[in-house]
């Protein structure tokens, strides 16, 4: 996994907190369908329903704040429960009774963290340039993690900007092999049209 071409992007709402039976679980959305946001000055997103339907099976890790060391969950484990709704990406952490646990335990009851977010990276994606502001819709994504956070950001516009760039390069050389075709075409007309003269001169 190379960590410079995982995006990050973060939902801030209402994360639950249920006790039941000494388990302790946090539950929210890391993500939710539809909704424009801002990256960054540069565009919007927005996430198709479905984007994480074939992601939520991997191995997926929950984490405080995108630390790798700091692991609270793990789908392999059965800590951590994915899936995908008519709203977005639901998340269900059984909290770990440690000091990272037990810490982002006390801090959703305080209030002190109210967010989630989500490692990713891009697998599908559309753009929209016909407004003022460029529009990337993300279709399907690899998912690496999802994070309990204090401070959601949107992060690694770079990565979309680069994503951008290249679907513009697309279009691009889609538009140059367009124009290439129509002159080839307009070539052999041309060709074919100085034939017919030759045979009508010869005729005559």
């Amino acid at each position: 996994m190379t960590t410079t071409n995982i995006e990050k992007r973060s939902y801030v709402g209402a994360v639950e907190h249920r006790a039941d039976d000494g388990k302790r679980t946090l539950i929210g959305y890391a993500a939710k369908f539809e909704r424009l946001a801002m990256i960054g000055s540069y565009f919007q997103e927005k996430i198709a329903p479905g984007a994480f339907s074939t992601a939520i099976g991997g191995d997926i890790r929950a984490l405080v704040d995108h630390d790798p060391g700091r692991v609270i969950g793990r789908t392999k484990s059965g800590t951590l429960r994915l899936s995908e709704d008519g709203t977005g990406l639901r998340v269900a952490i059984d909290v770990p009774d440690t000091t990272d646990g037990n810490d982002l335990w006390v801090l959703v009851e305080r209030g002190d963290v109210s967010g989630m977010s989500f490692g990713f990276r891009v697998t599908k994606e559309t753009w929209d340039e016909t407004g003022d502001i460029p529009v990337r819709t993300i279709q399907a994504v690899e998912l690496f993690e999802v994070s309990a956070v204090a401070w959601p950001a949107y992060e690694d516009t770079t990565i979309g900007l680069r994503s951008l760039d290249a679907a513009r390069a697309d279009g691009d050389s889609a538009n140059r092999n367009a124009n290439a075709a129509r002159r080839r075409i307009a070539e052999r007309e041309a060709r074919q049209e100085q034939r017919i003269r030759g045979i009508r001169q010869d005729a005559s």
